[in-house]
């Protein structure tokens, strides 16, 4: 789609009002490949809300903003960071307005907390759901990562970001190299077709190449597959088996999120109020 097109999409899908009556924006909390994401204040409800602005000049690909709105208007779960509104600003600028999650990234809680193996299994059971819901749409998310989920003060765990996103029919694949590079399945590096598959992949804190330059990186994952597990030793054997699955280079052998969910390790975990203290020092420590 060309970028006139876009937007006569865009105007038959966004609220055509002016935002800026409506919300006061208040600072910026993040920014990305696709546009920057602002807290502002909603003078309507009095409720704090998070605004993600991006130039549609800018966009590689701006037909994919289409459909990151369309997925998150018309696919609610608790587990899914919920839509509100949308805007064409100036005719250049589209706002997405969003519930927003004071908790802040997982990123922050992985970089700056140590987590006992259940906690961790709680937070990827909530993630797991989100995943199977958004496949079992037909949609493959194509960008999962801890910048991608974030977190409530009291523990709810949401998945957000749908810029990468596709819709896709059944049995369908895919060959579009698109996502993070570091976080990328290697059928997707390897330009192989894939499905809802390349959204099942654990790493730790942080990904296995994250000190190599991207196309590095992207080389190491086509070539070597599985990464090393760190201090294997020191996991239980249901969080080895569980990194097994999700690692998987076969993608026919991988375990989907529906199989993920009925896994042993997930079963074994503890209340999403177990990482509220994590979250509550995180939040100290970064507004030190």
């Amino acid at each position: 789609m060309t970028e006139t097109e876009v937007k006569q999409m865009l105007k038959c899908i966004v609220n055509s009002g002016n935002p800026r009556v409506r919300y006061k924006m208040l600072k910026k909390i993040g920014s990305g490949a696709s546009g920057t994401v602002f807290t502002a204040l909603d003078n309507e409800t009095k409720e704090k809300v998070a605004i993600k602005t991006m130039n549609i000049s800018q966009q590689p690909k701006p037909d994919l903003i289409c459909r990151e709105i369309c997925v998150m208007k018309d696919n609610r779960h608790p587990n899914l960071v919920n839509y509100l509104d949308s805007y064409l600003v100036d005719d250049t600028d589209l706002w997405v307005v969003m519930e927003y999650l004071e908790g802040g990234p997982l990123t922050d809680v992985i970089t700056e907390t140590i987590m006992r193996e259940t906690q961790i299994a709680a937070i990827l059971r909530e993630i797991v759901k989100a995943i199977s819901f958004l496949h079992s749409k037909g949609i493959i998310h194509r960008d999962i990562k801890s910048d991608n989920i974030l977190l409530e003060m009291d523990g709810q765990v949401k998945v957000t970001d749908f810029g990468f996103c596709a819709q896709i029919m059944p049995q369908e694949k895919r060959e579009t190299m698109v996502g993070t590079p570091y976080w990328m399945a290697p059928e997707v590096v390897s330009r192989k077709q894939y499905g809802p598959k390349v959204d099942v992949k654990m790493l730790e804190g942080e990904p296995p190449y994250i000190n190599e330059h991207p196309l590095k990186a992207l080389y190491l994952i086509a070539s070597k597959g599985k990464p090393e597990i760190k201090n294997k030793e020191q996991h239980s054997p249901e969080l080895n088996d569980f990194l097994d699955r999700c690692l998987e280079i076969d993608v026919d052998k991988r375990w989907s999120a529906n199989d993920l969910l009925m896994h042993p390790f997930l079963k074994n975990c503890e209340s999403l109020n177990s990482i509220v203290p994590l979250i509550k020092t995180v939040k100290k420590l970064l507004n030190k």
